[in-house]
């Protein structure tokens, strides 16, 4: 989200009490995370952060593409000056804060008043702490200091941290659910959150979050990727002398080019399966009555789905052609490493006579089965938006909370799993590639344009350039078929007459009335059942991802935040009709 190399940990920490926390000196810059609201534009909180001109916020929020229209929820990011600073009753305590200059309107406004306007960033308390003027009697039109906390960091937690972001808690937000948005639970990962902002462990909906985002030296990632890689390459080594010995024995390839492709595709690609259970052939077959048609349930476009019941558990089993040995090895390695709840999760695999991959069992097949097939209930508005935010994270996770990150290549709803509660999961890794920003399929031979058409955005089918915003592209895409119940190519009755979907989008936003033309192309079955704003601000959320600069998109982390408030604004709109 930020123009830095972010090393996004998470803490949580009070505001600094009027006893002080004894700095001595300060820090050049520091980072405000100021929660949009309805009624928040970036001129307004440029203003209050003494910054005359709104664009200087622009480089620091990349991810707005049109800074006449951010979502509800999102962050905006504003740079200020970390200093140490004295309560005026008593300068020798001192605190760490940004010391901003506020014009008080009159008319009776509070501290309270002037917390609301900086959105949690500060609060009431703080304000009469940090100010001469009793609560009540603020000065009629004069000017008050708002000093908003910041973090230097600590060099007895750790060195390598300078850089912090200011992140207030808001309502249904957690100490642990903004370490696992940023994808951080271990308890190695914990202890030093709690060691760097003490106190707020068990936070609930307030409080300050201080999140590190750049490391003065190798951050804790990265040293661990070195070691793991190196116990990796042992592993990798010990697996392949076994597997090229079994394999010569038990694997019947259709060529001695396609048992060299393998090999070499495997140690290209650096597997790691000590996650994953080896299955035989034997076992797979008599779980599926010989991959019989009464067990098939799918068909891609690298093998057929059978269900199984392996070792008492629900599966499904890819059966695939030895051909396909590139994409069978791109899954494995992704699905071995990467575990996340929207994120379909792999059992195990087989390499006798063809390959397979075993996945846990999704029982409600998949979104474009309920979108687009017969057979299905219509999905209600509220189980769209919780499929579109279970997607987001699912993709917000491989793209930016594992090293090295992954571009999955070929979303599209028929690769969003459905399960009994109608929660989502993403599928289909065999296309995944690890993330080369700016490269293109000419360059690299083995990111070859590949996908599904409609889903594909323009640098991509063109030129072959992989970045993330492939997918962020391809799920705004999903968005509007959410919406709509259309394909992501839109055919007439007559089949010369198609138009994609993103298009057909984009045609209605830019009418005079775009909230009326969109009505017309709502899915019926939802039967009016829907709030229209949400409906609006979801469409234009898909605008903004399937913009033809892949610049000008959001990161998957900003589509989380925005799907995020959009549910939880639902939820009470629905919460307070029951």
């Amino acid at each position: 989200m930020l123009p830095l190399l972010l090393v996004l940990l998470t803490g949580a920490t009070p505001a600094v009490s009027a006893s002080g926390d004894g700095c001595r000196a300060g820090c050049p810059l520091a980072l405000a995370a100021y929660y949009f609201s309805a009624e928040s534009n970036l001129t307004f909180i440029a203003s209050l952060f003494g910054i005359a001109d709104y664009t200087k916020l622009l480089p620091y929020n990349p991810d707005i593409a049109d800074p006449n229209y951010i979502v509800t929820g999102y962050r905006v990011i504003v740079p200020f000056p970390c200093s140490c600073l004295g309560l005026p009753a008593d300068p020798a305590s001192t605190f760490l804060a940004g010391s901003l200059s506020y014009t008080v309107s009159g008319g009776g406004e509070t501290y309270g008043d002037v917390a609301s306007q900086f959105a949690n960033l500060t609060t009431a308390s703080w304000l009469a702490a940090t100010n001469a003027y009793p609560a009540g009697k603020l000065p009629a039109a004069g000017k008050i200091d708002v000093n908003v906390n910041c973090s230097c960091g600590d060099k007895r937690v750790s060195r390598r941290y300078g850089l912090f972001l200011t992140y207030p808690l808001w309502e249904g937000e957690t100490f642990s659910s903004v370490a696992e948005h940023y994808g951080f639970s271990s308890p190695a990962q914990l202890e030093l959150l709690s060691r760097f902002n003490p106190g707020l462990d068990g936070a609930s909906g307030k409080g300050i979050v201080f999140i590190p985002v750049k490391g003065n030296s190798l951050s804790g990632g990265a040293v661990a990727g070195i070691v793991i890689a190196c116990i990796v390459i042992l592993i990798v080594g010990i697996w392949l002398y076994y597997r090229q010995q079994k394999m010569r024995k038990a694997v019947s390839l259709s060529s001695p080019e396609d048992s060299v492709q393998l090999s070499k595709a495997s140690q290209t690609e650096g597997m790691k399966v000590d996650r994953s259970i080896e299955f035989s052939y034997e076992e797979l077959s008599d779980a599926t009555n010989n991959f019989s048609m009464e067990h098939k349930i799918g068909q891609g476009g690298f093998g057929s789905v059978y269900y199984a019941e392996l070792r008492g558990e629900k599966a499904a089993v890819k059966k695939m052609d030895t051909k396909a040995s590139h994409e069978f090895l791109a899954e494995l390695k992704v699905l071995t490493r990467v575990h996340h709840s929207n994120l379909v999760h792999l059992i195990g695999y087989c390499v006798e006579s063809c390959l397979f991959l075993v996945y846990e069992f999704i029982e409600n097949g998949n979104l474009s089965q309920h979108l687009h097939g017969t057979g299905y209930e219509p999905l209600s508005w509220t189980s769209r938006l919780q499929i579109a935010l279970d997607s987001a994270r699912g993709l917000e996770y491989i793209h930016e909370h594992i090293v090295p990150v992954y571009v999955h290549r070929d979303i599209k709803s028929a690769n969003i799993l459905i399960d009994k509660d109608f929660r989502a999961k993403v599928a289909d890794f065999g296309l995944s590639k690890l993330s080369e920003i700016g490269t293109t399929s000419q360059s690299l031979p083995s990111l070859r344009v590949v996908g599904t058409f409609g889903y594909m955005p323009p640098e991509y089918a063109r030129y072959g350039e992989v970045s993330p915003k492939v997918d962020v592209y391809a799920f705004g895409i999903v968005l509007y078929e959410l919406l709509s119940a259309k394909e992501a190519i839109v055919r007439s009755t007559e089949f010369t007459d198609a138009q994609g979907l993103s298009n057909l989008f984009e045609e209605t936003l830019s009418m005079p009335n775009p909230k009326e033309a969109l009505q017309e192309l709502i899915d019926p079955r939802l039967g009016g059942d829907y709030p229209i704003d949400s409906v609006v601000k979801v469409a234009y959320l898909a605008k903004s991802c399937t913009h033809e600069e892949p610049r000008m998109r959001p990161t998957m982390r900003s589509v989380v935040v925005a799907l995020m408030a959009l549910s939880s604004k639902d939820h009470e709109l629905t919460r307070g009709q029951d």
